[in-house]
Formats: structure tokens, sequence, C-alpha cells
């Protein structure tokens, strides 16, 4: 199963020199029953539209990660890795919109199971970083404060090989 972990530069610094994700319990998101259903309530989605989905969540997650550490750069970091199935837990009674495509992975994913990073550009900056600001109040609300979110949410996250991740940290 694909899953998406957010997660921020400094994060990704420190994955990198452990080589792994982790460590578990970490929370993560993925293609799940509840995704689908938030997403469309049109089964035949395509399968890669679902991951878009389930990588928008992350980004959004990543966002809150940063809003919380105010030293990290304001970019989103997201890894997406392969894990087996069984390692992955989803929680069926999540219906808090933030939560859809939530899931939980008991143990650290190595960095070898990693398929790509996906990053802001560092045009994106300024917007992701009036985002983390505004997070806590569009959440209550605030509609200006959700128009500053949807600012961040309007750049797409880049495509990285995992051998890139060194010139990423660079």
């Amino acid at each position: 199963m694909r899953v998406y972990v957010p997660l921020t530069l400094p994060a990704l610094r420190e994955a990198h020199g452990a080589g792994e994700l982790g460590p578990g319990p970490f929370e993560a998101y993925a293609v799940t029953p509840g995704l689908r259903e938030w997403y469309a309530s049109d089964a035949s989605e395509e399968d890669e539209e679902l991951e878009y989905a389930a990588l928008g969540r992350a980004a959004l997650a990543s966002l809150r990660l940063l809003a919380a550490d105010g030293e990290a750069p304001r970019r989103r970091v997201v890894v997406a890795a392969e894990v087996p199935d069984g390692d992955v837990v989803a929680d069926p009674d999540i219906t808090l919109d933030e939560a859809v495509g939530r899931v939980r992975l008991a143990a650290a994913v190595p960095m070898a199971k990693a398929a790509a990073v996906h990053v802001d550009a560092d045009d994106a900056e300024r917007d992701v970083a009036a985002a983390a600001g505004a997070l806590a109040a569009a959440a209550e609300g605030d509609e200006d404060a959700g128009l500053a979110v949807d600012g961040a949410e309007d750049h797409e996250l880049l495509w990285f090989a995992v051998q890139e991740i060194p010139a990423l940290l660079g």
C-alpha cells in the first residue's frame, strides 16, 4: 500500500540521516474507505485521483507540522512510501475532515521503501508561511484565514526522486 508521510524539511533531514521514517507508531495518509467516501460519492473515481487526494491530505498535515515548528523552512514535505498492507491501520470511525485518509503505521519504515518525495517550490514559501500562520484561525471558521490556507493549497508539490534528497537538503 502506498502511504504519504507528512514531514518538514528538518524532519526529512532526520529521516534521511536515520535511514527510516518513524519511529513508530506515526501517522501517514493513504487511500482508505473514508477517503474514498469523502473525495466523491462516485465509486468509479480513478485510483490516481484518490492517491492525489491522499497526497493532498498529507500536505495539509505537513502544514500543521509547520504551524507547530516556527523554525522549519516554510515548505511542505510529503514522502510517498510503499508498505505492506498489514502495517497500516485505519480508524474506521474517523469522521473529522482533517482526519480523512489518516492511517497509523506501527513501526518505522526504511527509507529504502520510499518511492518519492514531494516538496513545495521555493516560490511557495510566502504562501505556505501565511497558511501556517492562519491554520488555527481557519479551523475556527475565519474566512480570511481559510483563504490563506487555500493559498498554500494552490501550489503543487514538486516530485523528487529519493536519490535527490541530499540535494533538497543541501
